[in-house]
């Protein structure tokens, strides 16, 4: 009767459900807590690549989890927004166009002005000379010099959301930038503390257990990202008040942030099993399918921009074998191709262990068979073109669930059913705490086989076979196939799937 009566309240209100479910298996972490995550942050004047692509699906996923399990999140994107590249940026916007500051430069494609700057850092030495001049102008907080750096700032942010909002996710920006003044106090602190030693005209600080050291000041008195990341650190745990604080970036910074977080219990900002959680959650490459690090035929880094947009162009291509454009509307395939695209290239990454590495393959992730996004939004739709083919809306299953009270388990493959369902408050803490999101995709996809045995095994609908007409509906059935897709279309919310109704 227990399971009968959790499944009615799946069907009343999935987000109640969740609720009422997690409350006996994870209350803790329904505790409100504060959690920061850091994800994504691309460099500015560059363009975002697929290797953005792993932090920012990861990171989002991440976000959606805790937020799902009722946490405050901050979706922090610390993009490189400050430093030496603006100094030969901004020599270079003043040659170019020196009236700027009056009209707003026709720069189209930012990744093109960077190399041109960068060349000539490179080959003119007076100009590497102005582009230094420039830095220290910005870090003075020259008013002309600010408004260059604005706009180059902003033409990035703009290709950046373009991304951001293709796949779906919300981020905040807290750039180096933003970071700049909370560095001096940061240094003062360590001095004050005796953390910091000299080294060849730098100061540095040896993390416990670390055998690199963080450089806090270099020589000339400027700071680093190591500086950066301390004064980040310090302001999220101090400031912001985080509970729960969550790095998403690849296993090769995995030394760095070691050092800083060691750094920061050094300088007494958290402890180790202390009221503060502070992880980094490192992830693997993505490969291409001769197993080698993912570029395109020219040996360059792929846009993220290109890859999205193939992936548009193979779902479409994909949609229209299957003969999906002559049954939908313009609008419903298009809904569909956007779903495929995004999906399955969000799924692919999810589905495996973060921290390995993964084999970037369109065929693979377009595959309508085995354990992939297209396999799982089609098993969806098909779930939920049952009551459609019954007659039977949302509303008047939510009305028989509170009519009946429960839902009728008597044949094996509706209790084991009922069973995997139940098991989604498990399936969220275990991923709550190891932060390995591929345990969720497992369960949707045990979910989805699951599902299938039920409906060979156990009739919903019965249809007269001369007629087609619907002769009898088994609607305590119906409230099970309710459930799976309800429980189904969480998983999707978590994992960043847009489900569709038909596809």
């Amino acid at each position: 009767m227990l399971l009968s009566v959790f499944i009615v309240l799946i069907v009343v209100d999935c987000r109640g459900c969740c609720c009422l479910l997690l409350t006996w298996w994870c209350l803790l972490l329904l505790l409100l807590l504060q959690v920061v995550i850091d994800f994504s942050s691309p460099n500015v004047a560059k363009e975002m690549h697929v290797g953005h692509l792993r932090s920012t699906i990861i990171g989002d996923s991440t976000s959606r989890l805790y937020e799902f399990l009722g946490h405050e999140v901050l979706r922090l994107n610390h993009i490189g927004d400050w430093g030496t590249q603006f100094g030969m940026l901004i020599a270079h916007l003043v040659d170019r166009f020196p009236n700027y500051t009056e009209q707003p430069p026709p720069i189209a494609d930012l990744q093109a002005f960077y190399k041109e700057s960068k060349l000539r850092f490179d080959e003119d030495p007076s100009f590497r000379s102005r582009a230094y001049e420039y830095v220290v102008r910005l870090q003075s907080k020259e008013e002309a010099i600010l408004r260059g750096w604005s706009l180059i700032c902003d033409i990035s942010r703009r290709e950046f959301q373009k991304i951001y909002d293709s796949l779906g996710v919300r981020l905040e920006e807290r750039g180096e930038s933003f970071y700049q003044s909370l560095m001096q106090d940061v240094v003062e602190e360590l001095k004050q503390k005796g953390l910091l030693q000299e080294d060849e005209g730098r100061l540095v600080l040896f993390a416990p257990g670390c055998a690199v050291p963080l450089t806090v000041v270099k020589s000339d008195g400027g700071f680093t990202y190591d500086t950066s990341d301390l004064a980040a650190l310090r302001h999220r745990i101090h400031t912001e008040r985080a509970d729960v604080i969550i790095y998403v970036t690849d296993s090769g910074q995995a030394s760095h942030f070691e050092a800083v977080f060691s750094a920061a219990r050094l300088a007494g900002w958290y402890q180790e099993g202390g009221g503060v959680r502070v992880v980094h959650t490192p992830f693997g490459v993505v490969l291409g399918e001769d197993r080698k690090k993912f570029k395109t035929r020219s040996g360059e880094t792929v846009r993220l921009a290109e890859l999205l947009d193939e992936g548009l162009r193979r779902a479409g291509d994909k949609l229209q074998e299957k003969g999906r454009h002559q049954v939908l509307t313009p609008e419903e395939l298009e809904a569909a191709r956007r779903a495929v695209a995004f999906g399955c290239i969000k799924y692919a990454d999810l589905a495996h262990s973060r921290t390995n590495d993964y084999v970037f393959s369109f065929a693979k992730m377009l595959d309508d068979r085995g354990n992939t996004a297209v396999y799982l939004l089609y098993a969806y739709t098909r779930i939920r073109s049952i009551a459609r083919v019954a007659h039977v809306d949302p509303a008047q299953l939510r009305s028989e669930a509170r009519r009946v009270g429960g839902v009728a388990l008597g044949h094996a493959s509706e209790r084991r059913l009922a069973r995997a369902i139940l098991r989604l408050p498990e399936v969220l803490a275990r991923t709550a705490d190891d932060l390995q999101l591929h345990t969720l995709c497992d369960f949707l996809y045990e979910l989805a086989g699951t599902f299938t045995d039920f409906y060979d095994a156990c009739y919903c609908v019965e249809k007269d076979r001369s007629t087609g007409e619907v002769v009898k509906v088994n609607m305590s059935r119906l409230l099970l196939c309710e459930a799976t897709a309800m429980v189904m279309e969480t998983c999707f919310h978590i994992l960043g799937l847009t489900p569709v109704q038909r596809m």
